[in-house]
Formats: C-alpha cells, structure tokens, sequence
C-alpha cells in the first residue's frame, strides 16, 4: 500500500517533515504523534472519517510503515502513532522526499537559480533536481494570473498532488518561496452549502452550523420561524477555508453592507448545554485568515458573546452558546 493517497498518513509525514525533514544525522527516538491530534490536524472530523482513518491506520502497521499504541486500559483505542526509525527512508520514498545523490547535490550547488531559489545551493533540501528545476521554469515564467494550487501543480509537475506535500518541506519556509506570491496559487477549500430564509428573514443574520442533522432541523426550525436569512453548512473544520465564500452568499442576499444587521454571522457548532466556538482565536494559526475575511465582509473585528438574543419563546433547544460576528 501506498501512504501518499491516505489523508492520516500525508498529514503524519507532514509533521514529520517539518521536524525532521532536513536532517543530516540519523535520529535517535521515533518520531510519535498523538492520534486525536493528528486527527485534528488532518481535519478528520466525522464518524465516518474517523473510522476509515483507523481502518488505514491499522492498514500501515500491519504492512510495516507505523506502529500504534493503544490507550492504556482500552486496547480497542488509539493513542499514539509512531513511525519507526527504520521505516523513515521508505516514507520519503513513498512522499518523493529522498536526499539527492553527491553528483545532484553538486549539481544544485552550480546550478543558475532564479533569485527566489538561490538559497538552494546552500540548503539542505531532500529533493530531486528534476522537480526543483521545474519549480524553477514556473518561476522564470512568472505566472500571470493566481488559480488553484492543485492546477498549477498539474501545470509544474504533471501531478495536482505534487505542491500540496511540497508545501510541508523546508522550500515554504517563511523567509523561502511563498506558493501564493511567487507560483500564483491558492488553497481553494470546499464550498459552504446553504439555504436561503424565508422573505421575511432577509434583513437578518446568517448562521453556520457544523452538523449536517442540526442543519437540517435549524433549516426546518428557520423557514417557520424566519431568524436567519440564511442557514448554512460549515461541515465541521472546513468552515475555516470555506469562510471566504461567505462573500458570494452575501451577494446572493443582497449584499452586507446595506444594512448592518445584514453583516451579522452566527457560528454555530455543537447542539449542547455549552458550545464550542468554530472561529479559532487569536492564538490559533489560522485566526488571521478567519478573521481578515470576516472583517473585509463586515468591516469589524469579530467578538465573542456568551448568549445569544434569541427572540422571546422561540430559542431552539439546548442552544446556550455561539459566537457572533458584529
């Protein structure tokens, strides 16, 4: 079996890339992580996400790529991942991360980069020449428009799977290249489904939810009710890359910025007595983005309250916390 087309795998060697990527001397531990964590990095929220990540994860330690620690007191559970020390050079193998020989090495060191890439006759970079002679070519050509990272991928190495492991190597590093300014590219994340309120509901606020269940029953609930002008899907994480859709649904109403009340989003993420906020906060890494495409549709910061105004005898049960965007 092959790791690169498993969502657990990509993200674990993702980590393990940016820790021990550019290493020149072998490691002495195992590189570990814990499961619900990498899960959560991976974004893998549902049931059924989860579920056939376990399937893939005991997939790999049977076929010899990780081993897996359970739960102390339920073996049934995972705790930990690990990927065994001698397993490291068959995971770069598997990514396409294998150090280059001495004579591509010394031909990085002589080769005519563009400015961009002159720190690679420096670096120590575990890639092939070819694929950095390609990233070269898309940048002496200095591309015209921004499209999706996976179409320029395509364009560069014939693979749309190609750039988005790249991006966890040292060559998108802060201070290195920049997919966005220097390849004219961009993450495109799943579109945010929703459905629109009744007429009545047109000067009110928009609501996200995370939970397909609770969308249905808030799309029920609102159509009899008219509180949201619309209701929208976020689908767990997604909502992160999805955010920037939000402009399109404003349009499609009419526009945010004619009437304050208009502007307002609610996110919405679990149905319990206390909700958990979708929107990161400011120490989360993905906070700025969040919160820079939500203040250029509202024109304000976001801010967090602890109940939400529900008109008199109509709040949906359970609902005690949410974060609105102003």
């Amino acid at each position: 079996m092959n790791p690169a087309g498993l969502p657990c795998a990509r993200e674990l060697f993702a980590q393990w890339q940016r820790l021990r990527g550019d290493r020149t001397n072998p490691a002495q531990r195992p590189f570990s992580r814990s499961w619900e964590e990498l899960l959560e990095a991976a974004r893998i929220i549902s049931a059924t996400e989860r579920s056939e990540a376990e399937r893939d994860a005991k997939a790999l330690e049977v076929n010899g790529w990780i081993q897996l620690k359970p739960v102390r007191y339920k073996p049934h559970l995972i705790d930990q991942v690990i990927i065994p020390l001698p397993a490291e050079a068959r995971w770069q193998e598997a990514f396409g991360f294998s150090p280059p020989s001495d004579e591509e090495a010394r031909q990085i060191r002589e080769f005519a980069w563009e400015p961009e890439l002159a720190f690679l006759r420096q670096a120590k970079i575990n890639l092939p020449l070819a694929e950095l002679c390609q990233l070269n070519q898309c940048l002496k050509e200095r591309p015209p428009e921004i499209i999706p990272i996976k179409e320029r991928s395509l364009q560069i190495f014939g693979d749309e799977k190609r750039l988005d492991m790249l991006l966890s190597s040292s060559l998108f590093r802060p201070d290195r290249l920049d997919f966005k300014k220097h390849l004219g590219c961009e993450m495109i994340g799943v579109p945010l489904a929703w459905k629109r309120g009744p007429a009545k509901a047109a000067g009110q606020p928009v609501i996200i939810i995370e939970n397909a269940a609770t969308w249905h029953s808030y799309c029920r609930w609102n159509a009899e009710r008219a509180f949201f002008s619309a209701v929208v899907y976020g689908d767990g994480n997604r909502v992160v890359d999805g955010v920037r859709y939000l402009a399109d649904l404003f349009d499609e109403l009419h526009g945010p910025r004619q009437q304050p009340q208009r502007s307002r989003i609610v996110l919405w993420r679990h149905i319990v007595e206390i909700g958990i906020e979708v929107v990161p906060d400011d120490r989360h890494p993905q906070a700025r983005h969040v919160q820079a495409q939500l203040v250029g549709l509202t024109g304000q910061r976001p801010q967090t309250v602890q109940k939400w105004d529900w008109p008199q005898n109509s709040s949906p049960k359970k609902a005690s916390l949410c974060r609105t965007m102003l």
